[in-house]
């Protein structure tokens, strides 16, 4: 008897993983056959200047992507702050940006999105010069985890969003995280489909991160912040946002770069 119990238990886990990526998926394209709300489509009109430059079929798909996102996200305020859909619409329309065009599981890993007033404080220890470990309270604007969390400062998402040219996006650049968490510890390395990818990504990456290296430490000025320079991981997520809000330069002056973003994201902003 206990034979056939485990037996019939083990059919049904085997049917509830076939099935439940039906579900899911099912649940989601009804979710993206809604009406978008009219007060959301306000929101993108006030706070999100960068939906006016998408081309109309990719305005139509962020919109959707929005519903789906918004649906199976939470949002916690933090220090009192109370989450509004202003800021839900805001900080999700930013976020499903990066999944336009491509196959995805809607930040799989992701479980919160926690939102600050402003600037929020870390404590963090690091090695000093001396080589003594010590530990620091830093101010951040953002930060991603790869236990599913996001943390924004709201302040910070609202400058990044108004902006829309200055390489500068707190949302682009903690969500390009959360891709790149897809495949573990973040490294630079996301998720790109097909084994033979990594090798040309990493040689195009690599080479232009040492040089970004290169020109932080001889205080050369540089499209890319110098923030790039800390990692691969900071990196990826720093040219993400340069790739979305200063396409044509990225393109002009990075042209391998751009390529591979522009392979990766499926997109290719420096057209629209």
């Amino acid at each position: 008897m206990s034979l056939l119990i485990l037996f019939g238990l083990g059919l049904l886990l085997l049917a509830w993983l076939v099935g439940e990526p039906r579900l899911v998926e099912r649940r989601r394209r009804r979710l993206r056959e809604r009406p978008f709300p009219s007060a959301w489509r306000r929101i993108l009109a006030r706070r999100v200047p960068y939906f006016r430059t998408l081309p109309a079929d990719l305005q139509l798909q962020l919109k959707q992507h929005i519903q789906v996102f918004l649906a199976e996200k939470p949002f916690v305020g933090c220090r009192g702050l109370v989450v509004t859909d202003e800021m839900r619409v805001t900080i999700a329309a930013q976020a499903c940006l990066l999944i336009l065009n491509r196959r995805s599981d809607y930040f799989p890993k992701l479980r919160q999105i926690l939102v600050y007033p402003g600037a929020f404080v870390v404590d963090r220890v690091q090695l000093d010069g001396a080589g003594v470990m010590q530990e620091q309270r830093q101010a951040l604007s953002g930060e991603s985890w790869s236990q599913g969390q996001v943390i924004l400062s709201w302040e910070d998402v609202l400058d990044g969003a108004a902006v829309i040219d200055d390489g500068r996006n707190v949302v682009i650049h903690e969500f390009a995280h959360q891709l790149d968490q897809e495949a573990g510890h973040a490294n630079g390395a996301p998720l790109l489909g097909r084994r033979e990818r990594y090798a040309h990504w990493s040689q195009v990456l690599r080479a232009e991160f040492d040089a970004l290296a290169q020109r932080a430490l001889a205080q050369q000025p540089s499209l890319i912040s110098d923030y790039g320079a800390t990692d691969p991981a900071e990196f990826f997520a720093v040219v993400s946002e340069v790739f979305f809000e200063q396409p044509q330069r990225l393109a002009a002056e990075h042209p391998a770069l751009y390529r591979e973003l522009a392979g990766f994201y499926r997109v290719d902003p420096a057209s629209w």
